[in-house]
């Protein structure tokens, strides 16, 4: 049984060490295809190849009589309006060199392969981040978050596209956050149909730091008064409550700030003026004015 057994493995070397002839279907995939491309009858596009090879070579084509061969549809076939145009017998190279060196391309069919495309509509959209990030006590984001893109490429039928005006992300959930963020989100296009997007998730990231509340008082400018009105206002400060991050703490100064009372804003019998802030420092948050209103009569 052995001396039989050992003759069989001989035997089976033996064959498998011959030279063999077989048909191979070459699947033909394209890459680095634009977003908006949809190639059409994806299981028409094969390749015959008839090759030469040793009989263990072939082995892996026993079972599925297919292998992919990857084609770039940037620079290796034509484009027309309805189709890619592969010269197969113009990139039998590249062919040969995926089929690899343990293969003897013998011929190949068709000499010429048409790919059929259809295009669908696409636009670049900007992107809305939605969070719901709390930060620990003392910390906070120090600017706005920084998004690695500003815009996406949105592509589906001309009539979706069209009423995509921005995409927003999925939202960010965070919670008790005292260092930085780094996150990668996705984006949401839930509520429309059929439609892509590119690319599908954008990083977040956002400086965390130490933050303390600080005071300041800010005088009142009476805005949009009519030359015929003379009004006497109480009180002519207010205080206003910041939220800085520790770096800029000593960089608040008054005059960095505008409170104003719009006159015009008064409604009939109304005895106080409303103050706002209108302009602030850039790196300043979360301002609060303790006085709600501003009491004045005409004199």
């Amino acid at each position: 049984m052995l001396f039989i057994i050992i003759a069989f493995v001989f035997l089976i070397f033996s064959k498998f060490s011959n030279d063999y002839k077989q048909t191979i279907n070459l699947k033909v995939n394209l890459v680095n295809i634009d977003d908006e491309i949809l190639i059409k009858n994806d299981s028409a596009n094969y390749l015959q190849a008839y090759v030469e090879a040793k009989g263990f070579s072939l082995i892996p084509f026993v079972f599925n009589n297919s292998k992919e061969l990857q084609v770039n549809a940037q620079n290796e076939v034509t484009i027309t309006p309805n189709s890619f145009v592969f010269d197969v017998l113009k990139h039998q190279y590249l062919i040969e060199d995926q089929l690899g060196n343990a293969y003897d391309l013998i011929s190949i069919l068709p000499d010429t392969l048409l790919i059929a495309y259809s295009k669908r509509a696409s636009k670049s959209v900007p992107v809305t981040l939605k969070s719901a990030v709390n930060y620990a006590v003392g910390y906070d984001l120090k600017e706005e978050f920084s998004l690695n893109v500003d815009s996406v490429k949105v592509v589906g039928s001309e009539e979706e596209v069209n009423k995509i005006n921005s995409i927003s992300t999925k939202e960010l959930v965070l919670n008790d956050i005292n260092s930085d963020i780094k996150n990668t989100v996705k984006l949401d296009v839930s509520a429309y149909d059929n439609i892509d997007v590119f690319p599908k998730t954008i990083e977040v990231s956002g400086d965390v730091v130490r933050f303390t509340e600080g005071t300041i008082e800010v005088p009142i400018i009476i805005v949009n008064q009519p030359e015929n009105v003379e009004i006497n206002y109480f009180p002519k400060t207010v205080a206003l409550s910041y939220y800085v991050d520790l770096e800029n703490y000593n960089a608040v100064k008054a005059i960095d700030f505008r409170v104003e009372c719009n006159y015009a804003e008064l409604e009939e019998n109304q005895t106080f003026l409303v103050p706002k802030v209108v302009n602030k420092p850039e790196f300043v948050k979360h301002i609060y004015i303790r006085q709600k209103q501003i009491d004045f009569i005409e004199l």
